[in-house]
């Protein structure tokens, strides 16, 4: 089957990634993200999202029962992969040499076929507030951002399982950067283990971690990476590995209906919604992806979620002035959710350079938030954090992957993202239309 991709303009196109409102997702994820442009005689690849070949496994990527299959190979006890993990996940030590209880020659064996070396770090911030970013460099030089953020009895970790994203949201910072590649299972955990190694977080017992929660919150939509984030996610609530529980993991999708039954089939961690609108109208304009799957879709499969007993689902909503908030769409939201366990957080925009929209005002968040709740609707209002180092909810972008997923609708964030040949077009439409044969 031939799949392509016409391009409808009146000037020539170089480069555009896909928006989630065609088939293409689909069809073809996973394994791969393909991006096609005109070339003559036809359509040319150009690029995909996997991760390149790595010459030996990261022990990161491995569970347990991996691991202890892998040593069987290198002719080494199943025993030792405990040994292992108690090094790696319980102590933090991720240098061979220092696993003393392992003979030297183990040790020689796993490090001539096992990776265990850390992400690099290119730049950390810490906001005012306490809140810190890591931009990490990955093995191929790509890079991904990760946030920490502390509180008094909880710190939680912002995580990334994309470098860039496909999605577009309007009122994202990730969404002006066009998809890279997903990032492996190894990557996804890497980042944890990088933030607990930064942190000091080794204690003895669970109950004295710094890092007590992890949302999967970061750059990319996690269920266009189902498989790499499930098995990520298992590792780190594998007693024998970090043991987090169901209750500390949130993963937050923006609405890839036919992945969100197997998130409580597989993990049963809780749930975030990127929900932002009540209505197909105001969700597909700042949220392409309801083109494909719109709200009444989304809530069939959150009704049929199979939630465990005394949890509820989240509803995340970013207030943005004169698009979402008003008390229409307020009353809106409580008849779309009704009879369903959930929770509203109300999410102040928090802006970034050329973003095209602005925060509404307090007293307007306040009344919206005061009307859900006098509908029985739990409705806090997010606190900003970490805004001043651009690590606030939807502030994430890395600079990576090279490409941009700009949309030609919002000129203000061409200006600042688009290409030279896209500003010079401003104003112009750009129509794609899936065709087969």
């Amino acid at each position: 089957m031939l799949a392509r991709f016409i391009y409808c303009l009146s000037h020539s196109l170089q480069l555009y990634n896909l928006s989630a409102d065609s088939d293409f997702h689909q069809k073809y994820n996973p394994p791969c993200l393909i991006f096609l442009h005109p070339v003559q005689g036809g359509m040319q690849k150009v690029a995909t999202h996997n991760a390149p070949a790595q010459a030996k496994p990261h022990l990161f990527g491995l569970s347990l029962t991996a691991l202890q299959a892998q040593l069987k190979t290198l002719g080494l006890p199943a025993f030792r992969a405990k040994q292992v993990f108690d090094w790696v996940y319980k102590k933090g030590v991720w240098d061979w040499a220092q696993m003393t209880n392992l003979s030297a020659a183990d040790r020689a064996t796993l490090a001539q076929h096992l990776d265990v070396s850390p992400l690099g770090i290119k730049v950390e911030q810490i906001a005012q507030d306490g809140t810190t970013k890591w931009l990490f460099t990955l093995a191929d030089g790509h890079e991904v951002e990760t946030v920490f953020i502390p509180e008094a009895t909880r710190g939680t970790l912002c995580i990334s399982s994309q470098v860039g994203c496909t999605l577009n949201c309007r009122f994202c910072h990730t969404g002006t950067q066009a998809l890279a590649r997903n990032l492996t299972a190894a990557e996804i955990l890497a980042q944890v283990m990088m933030a607990r190694r930064q942190l000091n977080d080794w204690p003895a017992q669970d109950e004295g971690r710094k890092l007590t929660n992890i949302v999967l919150m970061g750059m990319g939509e996690p269920l266009f990476n189902y498989d790499n984030v499930r098995d990520a996610i298992q590792l780190a609530m594998d007693p024998a590995g970090l043991g987090y529980g169901t209750r500390k993991i949130t993963l937050s999708t923006s609405g890839v209906v036919p992945e969100i039954a197997r998130v409580g089939a597989d993990l049963g961690i809780q749930l975030a919604i990127s929900l932002h609108a009540p209505d197909d109208e105001t969700r597909t304009k700042i949220m392409p992806i309801n083109n494909k799957w719109p709200v009444r879709e989304l809530m069939a499969a959150l009704r049929a979620y199979p939630l465990k007993e005394h949890r509820r689902i989240t509803f995340e909503y970013v207030m943005l002035k004169d698009v979402n908030d008003t008390d229409a769409h307020a009353d809106a939201l409580i008849k779309l959710v009704q009879g369903l366990p959930c929770k509203f957080n109300l999410i102040p925009f928090n802006p970034w350079p050329g973003a095209p929209f602005a925060c509404s005002d307090e007293a307007r968040i306040e009344a919206f938030a005061a009307r859900l709740s006098a509908a029985g609707l739990d409705a806090p209002v997010r606190k900003t954090r970490g805004e001043d180092i651009l690590a606030a909810c939807g502030q994430l972008r890395s600079e990576s992957s090279g490409r941009n997923t700009v949309s030609l609708e919002f000129p203000s964030v061409v200006r600042v993202y688009g290409t030279a040949d896209q500003r010079a077009r401003l104003g112009e439409k750009v129509s794609v239309t899936f065709v087969e044969d």
